[in-house]
C-alpha cells in the first residue's frame, strides 16, 4: 500500500504515475473527486472490477459506475446520444451528474449485472481528470465498505479499505460530501433516479420533462 500526499507537486506527479501503473495492472486506487473519495480501477480490467466489488463487500447486482476524463470519451462508451443527454452533458459536465445510458455493444468489459447499461460521469476535480486521462475510463465507486459512510478524507478511506488498495491519492478533504445526482436516459423519457448535488429544479431548466422526484 502506498499513500501519496498530493499537496506536494513532486509527490503529486509521482502519485499519479504510481496510480496509473497500478490501475493498468488491475489493482485498486483511491482518488479524490468533486463529491467524495472514490475507489477505482481500469474499467476494462475484469480482475480489477472483481477486486473492487470484493473490497466494498458489494455484489454484482450493483454494477460499478464509470468515470471519464473527457466528454469525447462518452461517445466511445455508448451509442448515439439523444438530445436530453447532450443537453445535460453540455450544462453539467464536468460535475456531479451521473448519466445512465445504453453502453456500446462492442465494449469488452464486465462491470457487474448492468443489463447493457452504464452509469457514467465526468468529475470536476483536476487530480481525478489527470488520472482518468492517463488510464482511460475507470470503474469507480465511493471509497467505503458497503453500508458505511462514504469517505470524504483519505484517512477515512484508509480506515475502511486498508491493504485492499495499492495507491491512495491524498488531496485533502473533498469539497462536498453530497453524492452526484443520477439521471436515467435509457428509456423513452429521462428519469431522475437520485437527487444529489444538482437539484431537480436545476436539471429541469435543461430537460423540462424530466420525470422523477421533485
Amino acid at each position: 500500500m502506498r499513500r501519496v500526499d498530493c499537496a506536494d507537486p513532486a509527490e503529486r506527479a509521482r502519485g499519479l504515475e504510481l496510480a496509473a501503473q497500478a490501475a493498468r495492472r488491475g489493482e485498486l486506487v483511491v482518488l479524490p473527486t468533486d463529491t467524495v473519495y472514490g475507489l477505482g480501477c481500469d474499467a476494462f480490467s475484469a480482475e480489477g472490477v472483481e477486486a473492487l466489488l470484493y473490497a466494498k463487500g458489494r455484489g454484482r447486482d450493483m454494477p460499478v459506475p464509470v468515470l471519464v476524463g473527457s466528454v469525447r470519451t462518452l461517445a466511445g462508451l455508448t451509442g448515439a446520444l439523444g438530445t436530453d443527454a447532450e443537453r445535460l452533458v453540455d450544462a453539467f459536465w464536468p460535475g456531479p451528474l451521473t448519466l445512465v445510458v445504453r453502453q456500446a455493444a462492442s465494449l469488452a468489459w464486465d462491470l457487474g449485472d448492468s443489463r447493457g447499461t452504464v452509469a457514467v460521469r465526468m468529475p470536476l476535480h483536476p487530480l481525478a481528470i489527470e488520472l482518468l486521462r492517463a488510464v482511460g475510463p475507470m470503474a469507480v465507486s465511493s471509497a467505503n465498505r458497503t453500508g458505511e459512510p462514504p469517505a470524504t478524507t483519505c484517512d477515512e478511506a484508509v480506515a475502511q479499505l486498508g491493504e485492499a488498495v495499492s495507491v491512495y491519492l491524498d488531496a485533502g478533504p473533498t469539497a462536498a460530501p453530497v453524492p452526484s445526482s443520477i439521471v436515467d436516459l435509457t428509456g423513452p423519457q429521462a428519469q431522475l433516479l437520485r437527487v444529489g448535488a444538482i437539484d431537480a429544479e436545476t436539471l429541469r431548466t435543461v430537460v423540462p420533462d424530466l420525470a422523477g422526484p421533485a
